[in-house]
């Protein structure tokens, strides 16, 4: 029987979930498929000097089979993913993560068959978005003036930010890390996993708990290699990526907790907002949100609730 090769291109380091969930995915694809798998992942191209947004054209052109990417960068093809670029939409994760593995992940599912050159296998859970930063605690919108803030290239996502009192700088997460230093930036918004695993924490004292955004990624295929396989390997690449989404799902949901553990007090000052302060950022974000509320079909809305 033919081989079957697959290279899964992410954009992390080992210990993250996503590429735990990547790894996890192959040991269950093995499981199906025994040798004829030649499985191959290349946890981070960005040190292969790739910046992150190119992995989807990395899997367009067949250089990758598959991947793992923020939602922001599928807009293109699916405008209703910008549904996790709003402020403050998702408050509960548990029933973000049955929407995703349900209902609301089916229907971008068949989305990105239609409009998409991809096969898109789970969505995965990215956390909630967080500020760190190396100038100040950031408790009140007011705290947040001028400070300059890396984000991803969204315009959504800066004017979110704006909205809050800071300046935006939307660049590639590879750019950030070269220049996290030199004095560009005074900080940045990340999932908790991130902040760590990527050694943020070492250059921003300050982290504060806004959950701001609540984050997803795809999981994908480029869907003409998908489709050239045998029924039976798309079954099994099928049955494989449910299992893997179920399990980074797990892996996310504890993630929040290992990693504040992980943070040493005397290198960070960790700062969780009162009920008082958090509505304070709801509400300076509210005109965003009512700005774009029009802009996708309210159901949307309801899978969330």
């Amino acid at each position: 029987m033919d081989p079957i090769k697959l290279r899964f291109g992410g954009y992390q380091e080992p210990a993250s979930i996503h590429n735990r969930a990547a790894t996890y995915f192959a040991q269950r694809l093995r499981l199906r498929l025994g040798t004829r798998l030649h499985f191959e992942l290349i946890g981070s191209v960005l040190n292969q000097g790739r910046p992150s947004g190119s992995l989807p054209l990395m899997v367009e052109s067949g250089e990758l089979t598959c991947c793992y990417l923020a939602t922001i960068r599928f807009t293109q093809w699916v405008p209703e993913l910008k549904l996790f670029d709003l402020p403050f939409v998702v408050r509960d994760r548990a029933i973000a993560q049955r929407a995703l593995a349900g209902p609301l992940g089916e229907r971008f599912k068949q989305q990105m068959d239609r409009h998409s050159p991809f096969k898109l296998l789970g969505i995965w859970d990215n956390g909630f978005r967080h500020i760190s930063n190396s100038v100040r605690p950031i408790r009140t919108p007011a705290d947040c003036k001028g400070l300059r803030i890396r984000i991803q290239l969204s315009e959504l996502i800066a004017e979110t930010l704006s909205a809050i009192g800071c300046t935006p700088i939307p660049e590639d997460i590879k750019v950030f890390f070269e220049q996290i230093g030199a004095g560009r930036f005074d900080g940045q918004e990340n999932p908790l996993t991130n902040i760590y695993h990527f050694g943020v924490h070492k250059h921003h004292r300050y982290i504060t708990l806004t959950g701001h955004i609540y984050g997803a990624s795809l999981m994908l295929c480029n869907a003409e290699r998908y489709r050239s396989w045998p029924s039976e390997v798309r079954e099994a690449i099928d049955a494989a990526a449910r299992e893997a989404t179920d399990y980074q799902h797990q892996l996310a949901a504890a993630e929040d907790v290992e990693m504040l553990a992980k943070f040493d007090p005397a290198q960070n000052e960790i700062v969780t907002l009162t009920p008082a302060q958090h509505a304070l950022f709801v509400e300076a974000t509210r005109p965003v949100l009512d700005k774009h509320l029009g802009e996708l079909d309210p159901q949307l809305f309801e899978f969330l609730r």
